[in-house]
């Protein structure tokens, strides 16, 4: 892909803290720090500067504070609960990493993440440059034209206007139209009462966008769709809401953003700090990815974070107690160990989040606190050691993870 076409990145970073914390089991470091929200936010980040290889990329956050929809209505976004302790915990360490990585992180004051994207995304469109939107929020379907196109990371679905029909059945030209008739449970943008999905389908393809829609009031009895005899009356007891609704759905295009590109370029990322945030989080796959070079954040980690980072192979296990597996007799005598201990810990250590790419390189155990063995078997970086072959490991392991009078304790199993 040449550098001409290769698209303008904009991530919805607020919409995908979220998500990742909801929709990924809880990860928390040895230390209890919680640190899956960052995980799931950095993978998706990691993966699309591995697919797109892109020269401008930003990831874009909410401000803290109210904004100006707030001030047209009050109930905006006020059914949302405060946000969870772990879930704040793990901002500021996200914002740090991200900026570690070597992306452009922006926040504006007054205004929602949509609203930025959109800003730059109208920018950027209408000079003939592509643009690619990271996001799960349907809202920023109404952004999709010839240059602007979605692209939710956590499934891979990409939205093109075409998409944008397919998926929501109009075209992004009444995808707020379509919102300010049926409302937003999430944003607490109240709509038409009554007015759901089909019917607000029905409404658009049968007379038009919501202005026409209101202009025909007498029409809407002769749509084919069920419940439209009865609907026009609601629509014109409700015709402020459905605007002030209208309002509320239309992310905002003329924030006070520079149109100077080269603020979204990629900066050469910090390979000692991403290191140092590695280890403290305790992504251990992304720190040896670091180590040999091939992470996609971050080509070349130096000599010196190598010899910084040294400690963390899985050579030096040093606390006593703890114990790295290179060889059959010590396997062996971990299995027997655990055969007869009244419940035992199991975990996997994977190269990726995404069990469809992950790959296996080692397990852990552990029968009380303070006694553990970890056995790798698939780990490749200058200097690992010899690793016992990871398809004897999983069969001597078989017979006891498949024991169901053997007590297990792990995540997700």
């Amino acid at each position: 892909m040449s550098a001409a076409e290769k698209p303008i990145i904009l991530v919805d970073g607020s919409s995908y803290l979220y998500r990742a914390f909801h929709a990924l089991p809880p990860l928390v470091t040895s230390s209890g720090q919680p640190t899956g929200a960052v995980r799931g936010v950095a993978a998706m980040l990691r993966k699309l500067i591995k697919d797109y290889d892109p020269q401008y990329m930003a990831v874009i956050f909410d401000a803290k504070g109210k904004t100006f929809r707030d001030e047209m209505f009050e109930e905006y976004k006020s059914q949302r609960p405060p946000m969870p302790d772990d879930l704040r915990e793990q901002v500021t360490p996200l914002h740090d990493l991200i900026r570690a990585m070597g992306l452009p992180l922006i926040i504006e004051d007054g205004v929602e993440a949509d609203d930025v994207i959109g800003t730059y995304a109208r920018i950027f469109g209408s000079q003939g440059k592509p643009v690619l939107i990271s996001t799960g929020d349907k809202d920023m379907a109404q952004l999709v034209t010839e240059q602007v196109t979605l692209i939710n990371t956590m499934n891979d679905a990409l939205y093109d206007i075409d998409g944008v029909k397919k998926k929501f059945g109009v075209g992004p030209e009444l995808i707020i139209d379509f919102l300010a008739l049926m409302g937003d449970k999430v944003d607490n943008i109240p709509g038409v009462p009554g007015v759901g999905e089909k019917t607000a389908l029905g409404l658009l393809q049968g007379l038009g966008s919501l202005e026409t829609i209101y202009d025909n009031l007498d029409k809407v009895a002769d749509l084919s769709f069920r419940g439209a005899k009865t609907l026009g009356k609601k629509l014109e007891d409700n015709k402020e809401m459905a605007f002030l609704s209208y309002q509320l759905a239309t992310i905002k295009l003329d924030c006070d953003v520079s149109d100077d590109l080269n603020e979204l370029k990629l900066q050469t990322p910090d390979a000692e700090k991403l290191a140092e945030y590695y280890r403290s989080l305790e992504f251990k796959g992304w720190l040896s990815e670091l180590l040999e070079g091939q992470d996609p954040a971050a080509e070349d980690a130096g000599k010196k974070v190598e010899l910084e980072a040294d400690s963390e192979s899985v050579q030096s296990i040093d606390k006593e107690g703890y114990e790295t597996v290179l060889d059959e007799t010590a396997l062996n005598a971990w299995i027997d160990a655990l055969k007869n201990a009244d419940v035992f810990a199991f975990d996997t250590e994977t190269t990726s989040l995404n069990y469809m790419q992950a790959e296996l390189v080692g397990v852990s155990v552990a029968m009380e606190a303070g006694k553990a063995a970890y056995i790798p078997f698939g780990h490749n970086y200058p200097g690992a050691p010899d690793q016992l072959d990871k398809q004897f490991v999983l069969d001597a392991m078989k017979p006891i993870l498949e024991d169901d009078n053997l007590k297990k304790v792990g995540q997700n199993l």
